[in-house]
């Protein structure tokens, strides 16, 4: 019986990188993005050429209402859900200092970043144990893609730090809550990746990368981080809920 997966945010950058992962083991996608159905038509297309299914749901994360469509979508298009990938994020408009950043920004980093994926979490969750339930063989796996900014401070985006690392919490969280159902969560926090999010900062990075910013000297791709999520899918670290994986090309490690 073929799997299925939703994977938010999946039309583009790391998400896309993540479809197109999961296409190569099999996977039917589900994949949503807030972009009309009609501007990602061609890319679709292209993805179902690889003899998968693939359904697109219009939804935005942070609107209760656009979740539940995407589960029920989800279910009455395909039955079952085996992997959620929670990848849909967004950086502020406006980089501002601390000591100028408005609630307004705040608000909608974290209702994207952080409450929308808690929320869907639930959702998918409630679902996955179901299955379970039923049949204790099914294969269920969640994943959120969080960022090194999890864990590294930039002042002049705050509130995507603090979603970051509100993700990676509620990677530990649902990886306690969901264990004895044997559904293992995982995190995965990409660096520095060549994406339309990066792309604004692209030379200040490609100076940073020369300079020795990463121990591999280039930039993520979003296949990196879609190899890493097909290996959770796969279940090939079962045994190992609630670990964070970095890909980041060691930019994390400490170095004298």
């Amino acid at each position: 019986m073929s799997k299925t997966a939703i994977i938010t945010g999946g039309t583009r950058g790391i998400g896309l990188g993540i479809a197109r992962a999961l296409i190569g083991e099999g996977y039917n996608l589900v994949l949503c993005g807030v972009r009309d159905a009609s501007a990602v038509s061609d890319l679709l297309g292209e993805l179902r050429s690889d003899n998968a299914q693939v359904l697109y749901v219009q939804a935005d994360v942070s609107v209760p209402a656009d979740r539940q469509r995407l589960i029920d979508s989800t279910r009455t298009r395909f039955g079952s859900l085996n992997v959620l990938v929670n990848n849909a994020g967004v950086a502020p408009k406006v980089r501002a200092d601390l000591l100028e950043a408005s609630e307004e920004s705040y608000d909608w980093v974290m209702d994207v970043n952080l409450k929308g994926p808690y929320f869907l979490t639930q959702l998918a969750a409630n679902w996955m144990v179901e299955q379970k339930q039923a049949d204790a063989s099914a294969d269920c796996c969640i994943v959120n893609i969080s960022s090194i900014s999890a864990v590294m401070a930039s002042p002049h985006r705050g509130e995507y730090c603090i979603s970051k690392a509100g993700m990676s919490m509620s990677t530990m969280l649902w990886a306690a809550r969901l264990g004895e159902y044997g559904i293992p969560v995982y995190e995965v926090r990409p660096g520095v990746t060549d994406t339309d999010m990066t792309s604004g900062v692209k030379d200040k990075y490609d100076r940073l990368i020369t300079n020795g910013l990463c121990v591999q000297p280039r930039w993520g791709l979003p296949e990196d981080t879609g190899k890493v999520v097909a290996m959770m899918a796969r279940g090939d670290i079962g045994y190992s809920t609630g670990q964070v994986i970095n890909v980041e090309g060691g930019m994390l490690l400490q170095r004298l």
